[in-house]
């Protein structure tokens, strides 16, 4: 046992490893080296979900479709899960388990696994990222949980997942809005393009108002950059000066670089970061130490 567990512990280090992360290529691997013995019936009532989990919000309509389906032809692959002080934790499949409850089961076939809270955080992220829509933030929050486990930059991370480094950049600029703006992406209030466009604005005060404007009165995308380059009056019909930015491309050159707002106005340059945290990843992507 303990040399199968070594297996797996390579095995999983060397796909987070690969120039390309594939989630089903670790799923298949588990399913096809386990043994008939392996794979038991647990009760659904023993479960829990992984703590890591990325996704706050299931698709209902989604479930209950895989509901039917696993009412007319069952489980078609074994969740995989770990042992856990009460019952288990699901380390992938829990729509499984949801949709498996919904079409009125008791039991699910299952193979366990003893990763580590690591190992299942990984295992998590990467399952949601390549088998789900996750909306904005939760993609977000999963890249950024990916970035700080794995100990990579943002432009590694998109080589692994074939996303663009500005892809990855954009989407971790959408964690600066505030947990009130956050919360309304979650529940689906606001689109991606709408939490893009407010992400680029630093008053949190007038990105929440816009926010509010967006929800209440269904504005489009188009709508709300429209109201943006307006200086947020959407009646305003005089067009609004551009002051034109002879470091712009230098501008966009450290927001791709360091992933987060950057401004040069009058021979200054201002580096805008969210928390201490953010501060910190800074500094080590400057190499900076700070002593004491």
């Amino acid at each position: 046992m303990e040399n199968k567990r070594r297996a797996l512990g390579k095995g999983l280090e060397q796909l987070f490893n690969a120039e390309n992360l594939d989630f089903n290529q670790l799923e298949t691997s588990i399913v096809e080296n386990a043994s008939k013995d392996e794979i038991v019936e647990l009760e659904l009532s023993n479960l829990r979900s992984n703590p890591y989990q990325p996704r706050k919000v299931f698709d209902a309509e989604a479930l209950q479709e895989l509901a039917d389906s696993i009412k007319e032809n069952g489980v078609f692959q074994p969740i995989i899960v770990k042992r856990s002080i009460k019952g288990y934790e699901i380390i992938a499949g829990e729509r499984r388990v949801k949709a498996s409850a919904m079409a009125g089961l008791k039991t699910i076939p299952a193979i366990i696994r003893d990763f580590t809270d690591e190992e299942m955080m990984q295992i998590a992220l990467l399952e949601n990222l390549q088998r789900e829509d996750l909306n904005a933030i939760e993609e977000a929050m999963a890249y950024k949980s990916m970035i700080d486990s794995l100990g990579i930059t943002q432009d590694e991370l998109g080589k692994k997942l074939g996303k663009s480094r500005s892809h990855i950049t954009n989407m971790l600029g959408l964690l600066r809005l505030s947990d009130y703006v956050q919360d309304l992406v979650l529940r689906g209030k606001l689109s991606m393009g709408h939490a893009r466009v407010l992400s680029k604005l630093s008053d949190n005060e007038k990105i929440e108002e816009l926010a509010r404007k967006v929800v209440k009165e269904d504005l489009s995308v188009r709508k709300l950059e429209a109201m943006v380059s307006n200086g947020g009056n959407e009646n305003n019909s005089k067009p609004r000066k551009v002051k034109t930015n002879p470091y712009s491309y230098v501008e966009d050159a450290l927001k791709e670089k360091l992933g987060t707002k950057v401004i040069i106005d009058n021979r200054k340059i201002q580096i805008i970061f969210a928390n201490d945290e953010e501060l910190q990843r800074l500094l080590e992507m400057l190499n900076i130490k700070i002593e004491g």
